[in-house]
């Protein structure tokens, strides 16, 4: 059975400030694996980590084609050697062998380019070295979790969200339902 439940509803409130201790050791390891990604980085370095991970949570892949991990560490590999060839002069772009895989190349590309105006050789430099960690990342996260292939993505999706607040206004859509057995 359910109950429809304002917004300010007690039981509710309740169920968000103490979650169970399953959700809350998954939240601790999300974030001590987050924590390694972001070790070491600098300022521009953590911004280019947030966008990426910001534009994976939100990539949306066309229908009946779901993206996994593995497309995300391919895609990761192939922009990171086109930015580290640029680094060195050479104008080559590395592509993707999975087509999943390129069509986050494509939405992110933009994105990258964006943020590198005018930073040339520097920006190429750390732009690379984010990839290659979030590619990193992205493996090592689905290597711990063999039979999630989405293992990685929905570690972001926890962490990063999807940007909507928690609180919503009245008129925003049906109000949240507490299920009582």
């Amino acid at each position: 059975m359910q109950i429809a439940c304002p917004s300010d509803c007690a039981w509710l409130a309740s169920a968000r400030e103490h979650p169970p201790a399953v959700a809350v050791r998954r939240h601790q390891r999300d974030i001590g694996a987050y924590l390694q990604v972001l070790r070491d980085l600098d300022d521009r370095q953590s911004q280019l980590l947030l966008m990426i991970s910001t534009f994976l949570v939100r990539y949306e892949p066309p229908e009946l084609q779901a993206v996994i991990d593995d497309d995300v560490a391919e895609a990761m590999a192939a922009l990171a050697a086109t930015f580290e060839t640029s680094a060195r002069g050479v104008i080559y772009e590395h592509r993707p062998a999975s087509l999943q895989a390129e069509r986050i190349v494509a939405g992110l590309r933009p994105l990258l380019a964006e943020a590198g105006k005018g930073g040339g050789t520097p920006f190429e430099r750390d732009a690379a070295a984010v990839l290659r960690r979030v590619e990193a990342a992205s493996r090592e996260v689905r290597e711990a979790d063999p039979e999630n292939r989405r293992a990685f993505l929905d570690m972001l999706g926890r962490l990063v969200g999807s940007g909507e607040t928690a609180e919503t206004p009245a008129d925003a859509g049906p109000a949240s339902r507490l299920i009582v057995p």
